[in-house]
Order: C-alpha cells, then sequence, then structure tokens
C-alpha cells in the first residue's frame, strides 16, 4: 500500500478537476467515463446501471423530471460463500459555474480541492484496498459488489433502488465517505427527508386592488414560522428551513411562493411525529384564496447503533489496531448510503474514506497520508472477512432477525 499511495492521490486529484455537481450532467458523465478503467482493472464484469429521472420542484412550482447519468457496478466472484458490497458516488455539492476547481497543497500539507475529500478521496480509497485484496491467498473466499452512484448529494433519489437491491446479496457493507474528525467512524446516523411547500394564492395590483389580492409570500412565511418551531419540541429532530422562492414586482401582491426544508431525526418515532406536524402546519397554511402542496418526503431512515453494528466496529476496531491505527466512533447529523444499506438489512460502516474537513464547502480538504492509512485498514478488513474472523454471515443473519422484528 505505501507503494500505492502516489497514485491514490494523484487519480483523486486528477477527478478533482472534473466538476460533478449533482446536476451536472456533462460532468457527472465526464467523471464516470474516468471511473471505468480503474474499475475494470479488477476482476468481475462492469455495467452501467441506468438510473430513472426523478421529479424536481422548480421556483415556479410545477414538477419537472431531473435525468440522472448511469450508476457504475462491478460484480466479482457473485458464487463467492461471503459477499460484500462497497459503495461510493461520484457527484459533489458544487456547481457547474463555481470557481472552486484544482486542488491545491495548503501549509499544514493538506489537500484542498472540490470533493478531495468527499468523495473522490474515498473512491480512490475502496479502489486500492481492492486491489491490495485481490493479490490475497485468500481473496477467492469474498465476492463483491462496488455500486458508485451520481446522485448520493441530492438524498440517492435515483440510485436508492440499487443500493436496496444490494440488500438481497449482500452480507456486510462499506461506505467510503470521508471519516469523521481525526478520523472516527460514523456510529448512529439520523435519517433524513426534504420536502417542499408550493404555496399559491391570486396576484392583484398592490395599490388599487390590494384587498383582492391574497399573498403567497407571506402565507409561506407564516408556514415558515410554524415549521421553525417545531425545533426543540423532539429531542433529536431538527428542521431547517433552507430557501422560500417567489415574489413579484414591488406592486404585485404575489401569488406564488415555493418553501423547502431538510429534516433530520432519530428514530422511526420522531418520523411519525414530525410528519404529522409537517402537515398540519402545511394545512394551517390553507386559507380563503391560498392552497399550500406538500411535495417530497423522507429520503434516508435513520442507521441506529444497534448491538449488531457494535459488534461490526468493534471488530474493525481490533483490525486497526493490528496496523497501528486507533479507531474511536461517535454519532452523526448527517446521512448517506450507509443509511440505505442499513435500512436493506446490511451491517455497515459508512466512513471508511479519507481523513479531511470542511466538506460542502470551499475549504473542504483531506490530508494526503490518510489515503494510503485508510486503504490499508480496508484490504485487512477485507482480509478478515476472507478469514472469517469478521463473521458476515453471522452479521448479517443477526441484521435480518432484527429487522424483522422492526417490521412488526
Amino acid at each position: 500500500m505505501d507503494a500505492a499511495a502516489a497514485e491514490l492521490i494523484s487519480r483523486a486529484v486528477d477527478w478533482c478537476a472534473v466538476n460533478s455537481g449533482s446536476r451536472n450532467l456533462a460532468g457527472l458523465e465526464a467523471q464516470r467515463a474516468a471511473l471505468e478503467a480503474p474499475l475494470a482493472a479488477l476482476p468481475g464484469r462492469v455495467e452501467r446501471l441506468a438510473l430513472a429521472p426523478s421529479i424536481e420542484i422548480g421556483a415556479d412550482g410545477r414538477e419537472r423530471e431531473q435525468a440522472h447519468p448511469d450508476a457504475l457496478k462491478l460484480v466479482v466472484r457473485p458464487e463467492a460463500p461471503v459477499q460484500v458490497a462497497l459503495t461510493g458516488h461520484y457527484d459533489t455539492v458544487y456547481p457547474a459555474d463555481t470557481g472552486f476547481r484544482t486542488v491545491t497543497t495548503r501549509a499544514d500539507g493538506a489537500l484542498h480541492g472540490p470533493g478531495i475529500a468527499d468523495m473522490k478521496g474515498g473512491i480512490s480509497v475502496l479502489l486500492g484496498a481492492l486491489s491490495a485484496f485481490e493479490s490475497h491467498s485468500l481473496s477467492a473466499r469474498v465476492g463483491y459488489t462496488v455500486l458508485l452512484s451520481p446522485d448520493e448529494e441530492i438524498g440517492s433519489v435515483a440510485s436508492a433502488p440499487h443500493l436496496a437491491a444490494l440488500g438481497r446479496t449482500a452480507m456486510l457493507g462499506l461506505t467510503y465517505e470521508p471519516a469523521m474528525g481525526a478520523g472516527a467512524l460514523a456510529s448512529a446516523r439520523k435519517g433524513s427527508g426534504n420536502f417542499h411547500v408550493v404555496v399559491r394564492g391570486r396576484a392583484a395590483h398592490a395599490g388599487r386592488d390590494f384587498a383582492a389580492g391574497r399573498n403567497a409570500v407571506a402565507a409561506a412565511a407564516r408556514l415558515a414560522t410554524r415549521l421553525d418551531q417545531l425545533n426543540g419540541r423532539r429531542d433529536g429532530v431538527t428542521l431547517n428551513l433552507a430557501r422560500i422562492d417567489g415574489g413579484a414586482p414591488l406592486n404585485m401582491v404575489p401569488d406564488l411562493a415555493v418553501a423547502r426544508f431538510n429534516v433530520r431525526l432519530p428514530d422511526e418515532a420522531a418520523r411519525i411525529w414530525i410528519a404529522e406536524e409537517i402537515a398540519r402546519a402545511v394545512a394551517e397554511t390553507e386559507s380563503d384564496g391560498i392552497t399550500a402542496h406538500l411535495h417530497g418526503g423522507f429520503t434516508r431512515p435513520p442507521k441506529p447503533f444497534t448491538p449488531v453494528q457494535q459488534t461490526l466496529f468493534h471488530k474493525a476496531q481490533a483490525v486497526g489496531a493490528l496496523i497501528g491505527q486507533s479507531l474511536t466512533w461517535t454519532p452523526s447529523g448527517g446521512v448517506c448510503e450507509g443509511n440505505n444499506l442499513f435500512a436493506a438489512g446490511v451491517p455497515n460502516i459508512d466512513t471508511l474514506g479519507v481523513r479531511g474537513g470542511d466538506i460542502h464547502s470551499e475549504a473542504e480538504h483531506a490530508f494526503p497520508d490518510s489515503f494510503a492509512e485508510r486503504a490499508r485498514l480496508s484490504a485487512l478488513m477485507l482480509v478478515k472477512i476472507a478469514e472469517g474472523e469478521i463473521d458476515a454471515p453471522a452479521l448479517k443473519a443477526a441484521m435480518g432477525d432484527r429487522m424483522v422484528d422492526a417490521a412488526v
């Protein structure tokens, strides 16, 4: 892995020069093409998975289809007795017109660039770990599926069915989001939902006929206040009002506004509670001449730190100790594909990517020594899975029983 370190870093830096924001279709296509060759260097078969378009709500309140490029899937040894899912995403949060396009080196040695941590660096770590594992004498005991998607940063709205399908075969999941602070793993994760409320009123002249108008922006503002007041009412639940689109000339009563918000929640009971409160707030927004229509929903279920997850994390911690890595873990309010895999019945660790920070900002960075470090950790985890020291079938079986109990 030491010999491969420079390549792990250099290819991630090259990939960062490709803007692959979640809605930059041309950039995503270019990034996908760049990933096909290193995937094809591994054994197995690489295929493109067509993703169905998703529905988005425009600033005009209308539904529109959002196209998505293909996901990439590599299947290796599907006949092997132990099956592992490795997932990552090649989209970033940076739009096509961003000026944040290149990787530089900070004074402290960290690499500073778009996607270097989240998660083009993580994909390079994933591929490096698999390449190393393939040289091991016991690699034939483990089969795996790699899924690289183009829509994780917008909720995996199109790739979610493929993540769910992995639950039918995978016994254990490894996902390559950047590590938490100082290299910690994310233990429990909250669930998440994205919502849009289209508020319609009645346009009128602000001077001549003000009383005839019904102000949609004012109604959306009242809705926003109701929603914001839900914060603090239930432990672990947060609701972030992110944006209100709408408006009109100053001499016109506006007849349209779209309020957009995100919800984070710790468990299923909280999901039911917040769903009811949102529905109530939307209903209370409607009045004479004002309508409000709710769009969106919950995109990722919570990922609690269950006994099965705790067992897996302790196994990973023991692997890290063998190579001088002291692994800890901490809960996160963030969400990722690990939520999807857990909901599909797959125990998983989802922060096996590089050490870095300031993701989703123009201060995003990753530490170059973490590339080989984290690839070494994953490669050795795969070896321990092959040896049976990490008993993936048993973990999967225990997870399945839990999921049935939860469903009941």
